[in-house]
């Protein structure tokens, strides 16, 4: 047999759609069906055997490709008779039977009508439409005994259901009417209640009407107590009144008395003081070069104190400040040492805060020659610390539950009246304890950048 050129074959396939043709749209089912099966024989074909339009779907699976591109699908299966071939090649592969029977003009009696309505749509052999109409009736009878089944099911389940609300409804009614029932009895209850409570509130007026009787003549009786009270106390303040005037005798009897004394304390001090005068006669003593005013504490010209070197015009940050300071005689400066170290160099540990510190005033100490103590926190350490204080450099810790605050200020009240004491803090309470004691307070970066002088 001799092979007809693929352009006279799509000829033939154009001619023969010319001659029978649908006069109406595919079922939806039909379409549905159609669209599976191009999708389905999609895989088998090359790019190059596909429909200009339908190569960028190539790579798509069949059920993403019957979602996307099945409006595509159907119109190259209906426009390209080329393609609609190729199909229908993959499906006599796929369903020879069906295929077979449908070419032969027979409908297989157990197949679905929409597969074989969608087949006769692919392959169209002689009388396709014909079959297709039959298949598309047969679907629609089939779609119709479904929705009459389906139908006759939901009327069933709506009457088991019409009857289970029947049922609850009269289920409900008689619990309602239970209900109603307690509450009359309920109601029949409180009304009960209701009357005895009107009772009570009777009986309780009673009362209150009682027991205002009994507040009034309690009231009266106290206003009775009051006047009886009132005239005792007139009585008593005219008593009062007596006494005070005997007093008053008293005590101008006493003057009278208290005359006679003085001048007899008067004669024996004349005494006292001609003795004293005719001693000093006898011993020579010379007169005296001290006196009352010279026992005051002040400053005298040309001595200085801490407070003397502030009214100098220095700046509380210029360490000549604290040289001045150190400069005066005996002069002791305190140091809290965590105030300094933290506001100079916290991000140092500590033990490294220490050590520069006491380093620094060691320097210093030689330089001035002034006492020096240094007071740490002892709530910082963990442990005791292993430490030889430097020459010229006291080191003190706070102990357990003193803070080291408290010592500096237990340290200017140690010291003597008068003698100059430095405290290098910048804590405001600090400073306004040492002052009260008589030291003078400077500002760590005082000492900060005298140090960073050495």
């Amino acid at each position: 047999m001799v092979e007809q050129p693929a352009g006279g074959a799509a000829s033939a396939d154009a001619a023969d759609d010319a001659v029978e043709a649908l006069d109406r749209p595919l079922p939806e089912g039909v379409r549905r069906r159609v669209v599976a099966l191009v999708s389905d024989a999609f895989g088998g074909l090359t790019v190059t055997e596909l429909p200009a339009q339908l190569r960028q779907y190539a790579r798509f699976t069949p059920t993403r490709r019957a979602k996307f591109a099945g409006n595509a699908m159907a119109a190259a299966l209906e426009g390209d008779a080329a393609f609609r071939r190729r199909i229908g090649e993959r499906l006599r592969e796929t369903q020879p039977e069906l295929s077979a029977a449908l070419e032969a003009g027979s409908l297989p009696a157990a197949a679905d009508p929409v597969d074989v309505a969608a087949a006769a749509y692919v392959l169209r052999p002689a009388g396709w439409v014909k079959l297709l109409a039959a298949a598309g009736e047969e679907a629609e009878r089939a779609d119709a005994e479904r929705a009459d089944d389906e139908s006759r099911r939901e009327l069933e389940r709506l009457r088991e259901e019409l009857a289970q609300a029947r049922a609850q409804t009269r289920s409900e009614t008689e619990r309602l009417r239970g209900d109603l029932d307690a509450s009359r009895k309920e109601a029949e209850s409180l009304q009960r209640k209701l009357r005895s409570a009107a009772n009570e509130v009777k009986r309780g007026e009673a009362a209150l009407r009682r027991g205002r009787a009994e507040s009034d003549t309690v009231r009266a009786e106290a206003a009775a107590q009051v006047s009886a009270a009132e005239s005792e106390t007139r009585r008593l303040r005219a008593r009062l009144s007596e006494a005070e005037a005997s007093v008053e005798a008293g005590r101008r009897a006493a003057r009278e008395g208290r005359s006679v004394e003085d001048m007899r304390v008067r004669l024996l001090l004349d005494t006292v003081l001609e003795a004293a005068g005719g001693l000093r006669r006898e011993l020579a003593l010379p007169p005296s070069s001290m006196r009352p005013a010279d026992t005051v504490d002040a400053v005298e010209p040309g001595r200085m104190s801490p407070k003397d070197v502030a009214a100098r015009a220095l700046s509380d940050t210029d360490p000549a400040l604290l040289d001045q300071l150190l400069a005066l005689p005996q002069a002791h400066l305190i140091v809290d040492g965590y105030n300094v170290t933290k506001t100079g160099y916290p991000q140092m540990p500590l033990e490294k805060q220490r050590l520069r510190l006491l380093g620094g005033l060691s320097v210093l100490a030689a330089q001035t020659g002034a006492e020096m103590t240094c007071v740490f926190d002892g709530a910082e350490l963990a442990a005791p610390v292993l430490l030889a204080p430097p020459r010229g450099v006291r080191v003190l810790f706070s102990r357990a539950g003193v803070t080291a605050d408290e010592l500096i200020r237990q340290l200017a009240r140690a010291e003597p009246s008068g003698r100059p004491v430095v405290v290098v803090s910048t804590d405001r309470e600090v400073a306004d304890g040492v002052a009260k004691a008589g030291a003078r307070p400077v500002a760590s970066v005082l000492l900060l950048k005298r140090l960073s002088r050495v």
